[in-house]
């Protein structure tokens, strides 16, 4: 069986292939590290890429030793500056060598790990690596379709990263056996008479300088011409596409503190960078509230500073007007992902849910996500039993500190949930 390896550099001198295999080797250990950064970084460098730091003992290769036993001679360097008996000096810092004697160099990184970039793609696909958002179906399929590019053949032109290498080898080897067919032939006959001892001087001499002259022409024969070259064809073809949308819902009344805003805003954009990358045909509502709700852009949604009370039915209220003029049931998967402090007026409890149960039929799944110290709180307790009621299409979880945000995202939209 013949194996190739493409071990061209790429335009930084360093190979690709090597680069992919150390990352599926350390694939694990990036994504906690990709998954530690989620509450590390500022909400401006959450989705880009970055340096990732792996311990050095995860990329060791094997070595061979010398077992217990048998003869062993060493081979040790002189020297001409000490002799026996002499006296060192002890390293400066008490550690050897200077160091400071804990393993970490001056910048904080401890020098057994192995440290390397990953692109901004890179990193969201670790990030996101097992989500889906949970009963996407196809709904309407006729209105909406976006290109999807499939392999069509083989070409004789294209762009490096689409070259196929086997198909190109496989006909470069035919190239150089149908051109050398009958150079083989006449030199097998050539050779097969030089050996005949009946041959005169200067007929043998002939005979020899033809002879070299095919294996020198045989041997001049390139192993590869740019007629053999042949790249992936791509063609784009209509792909059905699905609809769906999601209402992102934040409360930014006063009750909430500029910490609860700032985990409730990291959540968000959390989802927002997974319906980007994983959904690129998903529309995005942004609906922020206090006692009035309105819709804004994602900038306002993420960056504005906003205060006052506290009326939730008016973001129930909007997002179910604008389901009811924009994203009809039947064409849309709608989905809606709710976070709030869990205070709301008292008097607006039996409203927020009377909307709730109009919102979650119409929707393919609801979340609700507690900000802060998880008490009972008014919202809490009443969607508690709507819980219950809708069954696996709504769901609750709180998030008591910025580490919490990450699993409970996960955790909301795991695979295994969707399926």
């Amino acid at each position: 069986m013949l194996h190739i390896i493409d071990r061209r550099f790429n335009s930084t001198n360093k190979s690709s292939v090597n680069r992919q295999r150390l990352m599926k080797r350390v694939q694990a250990r990036i994504k906690e590290a990709v998954e530690e950064a989620v509450s590390r970084r500022a909400m401006d460098d959450l989705g880009r890429g970055g340096e990732v730091s792996v311990p050095k003992a995860d990329i060791s290769e094997p070595v061979f030793g010398h077992g217990p036993g048998g003869q062993v001679t060493h081979v040790l360097p002189g020297n001409k500056q000490f002799q026996v008996g002499d006296k060192m000096m002890r390293p400066s810092g008490g550690a050897g060598g200077g160091g400071s004697g804990d393993g970490s160099s001056d910048d904080g990184q401890y020098e057994n790990e192995f440290t390397f970039q990953i692109t901004r793609a890179e990193y969201l696909d670790y990030l996101f690596d097992g989500l889906a958002l949970p009963y996407l179906v196809k709904k309407n399929l006729s209105k909406q379709e976006s290109p999807k590019y499939r392999n069509a053949g083989f070409t004789a032109q294209g762009s490096p990263e689409k070259l196929n290498v086997l198909r190109t080898m496989s006909r470069a080897r035919g190239r150089r056996i149908a051109l050398t067919a009958n150079l083989k032939k006449r030199i097998l006959a050539l050779q097969l008479q030089v050996e005949q001892g009946d041959l005169g001087i200067e007929e043998r001499l002939k005979l020899e300088a033809e002879l070299q002259r095919l294996l020198k022409r045989k041997s001049s024969l390139p192993f590869l011409e740019e007629v053999d070259l042949r790249f992936h064809n791509l063609t784009k073809v209509p792909n059905p596409a699905t609809s769906a949308v999601m209402f992102c819902i934040m409360d930014v009344s006063g009750s909430m503190t500029q910490a609860m805003k700032d985990m409730a805003k990291r959540y968000f954009l959390l989802l927002y960078l997974f319906l980007e990358r994983q959904y690129g045909k998903t529309e995005i509502v942004f609906i922020s509230h206090h006692t009035q709700a309105r819709e804004v852009d994602d900038k306002t949604f993420f960056y504005s500073p906003e205060s006052g009370g506290t009326i939730v039915s008016s973001a129930l209220q909007l997002a179910l007007d604008i389901i009811q003029q924009r994203y009809p049931s039947h064409n849309w998967n709608i989905y809606v992902a709710q976070a709030s402090d869990g205070d709301n007026w008292a008097d607006d409890s039996d409203r927020c849910r009377h909307l709730i149960n109009k919102l979650v039929p119409l929707c393919q799944y609801f979340t609700y996500v507690e900000i802060g110290v998880h008490t009972e709180k008014p919202l809490w307790l009443n969607y508690a039993p709507l819980a219950v009621t809708h069954g696996g299409h709504f769901a609750m979880r709180s998030i008591t500190s910025v580490k919490d945000i990450y699993p409970v995202f996960h955790d909301l939209f795991s695979r295994e949930k969707s399926q």
